[in-house]
């Protein structure tokens, strides 16, 4: 009798059980019938374990199953699963003891593990490359249920064996478990990545499965190559996984790609080649269904605002096709948009206009919107756009002039005194109006032109009439638009001036138009030369509106390429609950700008290209870490002075430094003393020092070592005490400094430990650096981003605090604030307040965003307090940067 028998349909649903037992007939129930129902099943527990000694293959593979369901509900009788367990791994068929150690690693049930320890071991060590893949897999389970279990037996050990295992699969699964167990312990540093590993990782990834290269291609994306070379190396090995037939092949090579391109010379020949080799790949991944293209252009969005040039030729692809499902065709138009240049726009406004007749409503509005987009970005289209603008109101189409109105706006506000030649034409479609949007758009353009609009009184006074029953954005813009309007009118619009305040303030209980009418009513019956300069000023152009990503936040999403971090363009930390094993990703440096390190104790702590930016590791042993001078320091040496008598001291302009204070006092350092400052010069920190010999003897064979801290300080050459230090005798010293060092979070952030070594001794301090010393060259943000990252930093990342007994205006804090490289990206008044919103970023990336309050009125005098508002992503600087902004301030 074959086993088929077993298995033979006699009648549709049913299957033929007569030649088993009760046990087996339940079995074959419950894996062909829907699992859920069999709720009475663990009830047999113990009868179905003893169908577990069959030689029948198929049987105990429904017999594994039933136990992975229900030994969590049997926790006790699972124990007798156990020597089965032991005997199976021990089985001369190797497909056997692959099921026996899968199905330990699937049975989460605490009481067992222990047991199952060797018969894993062995499955790691087995000579069937395909048990050894499956008890790599299971180890990272195991770990998922008994962490300490796992690291006590040596697990991770031979996981890490496995990587140099002669077969693909094997290492590609010792990859994935690794991989896996480091996402939950990130500090763990289980996947220690160097130049011998990588290329056995490379080796393996020409053999192994889709999913296997998945998992190294991913492991790779982790690793940062010590120099360009290396990195071209490895894109070298990486880029035939482009040609690939699985797209998340495809988009995980695209991301080792784009990471390693990063190192490489742009004027490298091998640059432009890989460049050239990207573009082919990612336009045959929009072949595909259109879900898989709604993904691969998500990615593709990330993609060109990192490198448009890889795809500035292929702009046809994404051309919109009629049976385009609705998602694809905004994504295709966004991704137009951020390849549109001088040389394509051409086709792109063509491609749009035709787009406009649509009958897809949203889709015909995006396809307008991008017009004006077009224009705003490319120059040199604009006058084109605004003439295709003027086409498609001339179809009357409601929805699409209310559209092209508003765009035109924006077009206004780019190109000033350019394009008002069309206003009449805008005009004549004032009636056909019915969105707030465009209501207030056309509200607008009538009150900034009115000198140019004849009857621009009668205009604003019909939209006066309704004025209750518009939205409050139209009935902001209106307010406004009147009072513009009288101020370069006043003789012939007084009365209506008069009613639309009256609407405002007395009529309505909304507070922003109430307080706004009060603000215009006041300046207006104060000080009407004053009001005609702060409502008639100058308006600031507008930039490029593409929904830029924050720069810092589009590194990690790259870092993210094919996974759904680059599909919701969101990072990982903010869609993954409770995962404290996210990590913040960045590109590592351009070629040329940084070096690798080399030193054990940087090697074993996150460095600052691998750390994220907006992640400090926290403080341990305060010098149990420090240094590895070489200097065998005597047991004696107490712990170093305390750092809360050191002061920070007055600050000075960027260019200079801070007042000297004593850092190590003669008495603790057996005659040397040394006293301190900080200073940036010409974008570089320095430590200066002046070091004096209080004792009787001649100092020498002087070296210096900072202990790991929050920003990664090291110093960036030796200490040069070119000539011996004699008794009473002082030098100078400065110590260029880089944030290349080790991290680890102090208390306060700004703490600095130091060791200082010299013929007699080796002797510790502490001092404090101003964290302004620390603010980057490039830390001016573009407006569209600025505004983009302060919205999309949560709001319990903003911290308030306030300056007292600083008299300045806004300009000459704005002034003094710049030569800190604080930036002022815009400024603006507000109830009587200047408003100034800066950027600044931290030499580790950390970008903090700032709205400082300064009281306007006489400029001779201003009121003493100030507030000012920080956002970051890292709220735990806040105070830190305060500080030094308030010194800088009050200096």
């Amino acid at each position: 009798m074959t086993d088929s028998k077993y298995f033979t349909t006699t009648k549709k649903g049913l299957i033929n059980t007569t030649h088993l037992n009760d046990a087996q007939k339940l079995i074959i129930h419950f894996v062909t019938n829907d699992i859920s129902s069999c709720a009475s099943c663990s009830a047999l527990f113990p009868d179905v374990v003893n169908c577990m000694q069959t030689d029948n293959l198929e049987l105990k593979k429904l017999v594994y199953l039933y136990l992975m369901n229900y030994a969590k509900s049997q926790p006790d009788m699972a124990i007798m699963a156990v020597n089965t367990f032991v005997k199976d791994c021990e089985d001369p068929n190797p497909l056997i003891r692959a099921l026996a150690v899968r199905t330990m690693g699937c049975i989460r049930v605490d009481k067992i593990t222990e047991y199952l320890c060797e018969p894993l071991r062995k499955c790691l060590k087995d000579e069937d490359p395909y048990v050894r893949k499956t008890a790599a897999v299971c180890v990272a389970k195991l770990h998922d249920i008994n962490a300490q279990l796992v690291e006590d037996q040596g697990f991770l050990d031979t996981l890490k064996d496995l990587i140099s295992d002669s077969n693909p699969m094997v290492v590609a699964n010792a990859v994935a478990a690794l991989s896996e167990i480091a996402e939950s312990h990130p500090n763990s540093n289980l996947l220690d990545l160097n130049p011998q590993t990588i290329n056995k990782l490379l080796t393996a990834l020409n053999e192994c499965t889709e999913w296997g290269q998945i998992f190294i291609l991913d492991c790779l994306a982790n690793y940062t190559p010590r120099d360009d070379r290396e990195s071209q190396s490895i894109c070298e090995r990486v880029t035939p996984r482009l040609s690939h037939a699985n797209s998340a092949v495809v988009l995980s090579a695209v991301k080792v790609l784009m990471k390693f391109m990063e190192m490489l010379p742009k004027d490298l020949d091998y640059y432009g080649t890989l460049l050239k080799k990207l573009a082919p790949p990612l336009v045959t991944l929009l072949s595909a269904e259109p879900e898989l293209q709604y993904v691969a252009l998500r990615n593709i969005n990330l993609i060109v605002q990192r490198r448009p040039e890889i795809l500035k030729h292929e702009m046809k692809v994404f051309f919109v096709k009629y049976n385009d499902p609705i998602y694809v065709k905004l994504e295709k138009l966004d991704i137009m948009i951020r390849l549109a240049s001088q040389a394509n726009i051409a086709q792109v406004l063509a491609e749009l206009k035709e787009y406009a007749t649509e009958v897809d409503v949203d889709f015909v509005r995006k396809a307008v919107r991008a017009i004006g987009r077009c224009a705003i970005k490319v120059e040199q289209s604009a006058e084109r756009c605004v003439s295709t603008l003027l086409d498609l109101i001339q179809t009357k189409v409601n929805y699409v002039v209310q559209e092209a109105i508003v765009v035109i706006k924006d077009i206004f506000r780019k190109y000033p005194n350019k394009y008002e030649s069309v206003i009449a034409t805008l005009c004549e479609n004032l009636d056909s109006l019915d969105e707030p949007e465009a209501r207030a758009a056309m509200i607008w353009i009538v009150g900034e032109y009115a000198e140019r609009i004849d009857n621009a009184d009668e205009l604003l006074e019909s939209f006066l009439e309704g004025f209750h029953d518009e939205s409050t954005q139209v009935q902001l813009q209106l307010l406004t638009a009147i009072v513009k309007l009288f101020l370069k009118k006043p003789t012939e619009t007084q009365e209506l001036v008069q009613q639309v305040l009256s609407l405002a303030t007395q009529d309505s209980d909304n507070p922003d138009l109430r307080d706004r009418g009060y603000i215009y009513w006041r300046l207006l019956s104060t000080d009407p030369v004053a009001a005609k300069e702060v409502v008639l000023a100058e308006k600031p152009l507008i930039s490029e509106e593409t929904d830029l990503i924050e720069p810092t936040l589009l590194e990690e999403l790259i870092c993210h390429i094919g996974t759904l971090a680059s599909v919701y363009h969101k990072p990982p930390s903010a869609f993954v609950e409770g995962s404290r094993g996210v990590q913040h990703k960045r590109l590592p440096g351009s070629a040329g700008s940084g070096e690798s390190v080399e030193s054990p104790d940087v090697a074993s702590a996150p460095g600052v290209s691998e750390a994220p930016p907006a992640v400090i590791p926290s403080q341990g042993d305060l010098l149990g870490d420090l240094l590895n001078l070489d200097l065998t320091p005597p047991t004696t040496t107490g712990p170093p002075p305390p750092s809360s008598g050191m002061q920070m001291g007055a600050m000075d302009l960027l260019g200079g430094g801070l007042d000297s204070l004593v850092w190590l006092p003669a008495m603790k350092a057996k005659g040397l003393e040394i006293s301190g400052t900080f200073a940036r010069r010409s974008g570089v920190v320095q430590m200066e020092m002046t070091l004096t010999n209080k004792a009787m003897s001649v100092m020498t064979d002087f070296a210096i070592q900072f202990n790991r801290n929050s920003f990664g300080l090291a110093p960036a050459g030796p200490l040069q005490v070119l000539t011996p230090l004699s008794p009473n005798q002082s030098i100078e010293v400065t110590l260029p400094l880089n944030t290349v060092g080790p991290v680890m979070k102090m208390e306060p952030l700004n703490n600095l430990q130091v060791a200082v070594k010299n013929n007699i001794d080796v002797f510790y301090f502490s001092c404090q650096y101003p964290i302004s010393m620390l603010f980057a060259e490039d830390g001016k943000m573009e407006r569209q981003v600025f505004l983009a990252t302060w919205k999309d930093i949560p709001n319990e990342n903003e911290s308030q605090f306030q300056i007292k007994d600083c008299h300045l205006n806004s300009d000459a804090a704005s002034n003094k604030l710049q030569g800190s490289n604080i930036f002022t990206i815009a400024k603006r008044t507000v109830e009587g307040q200047d408003m100034l919103y800066q950027s600044m970023k931290l030499s580790n990336g950390i970008w903090l965003l700032a709205e400082l309050r300064v009281q306007a009125g006489n400029p001779n005098y201003t009121v003493s307090t100030e507030l000012v508002s920080l956002k970051c992503r890292a709220p735990e600087v806040s105070q830190c940067v305060f500080q030094s902004y308030e010194a800088v301030l009050k200096n």
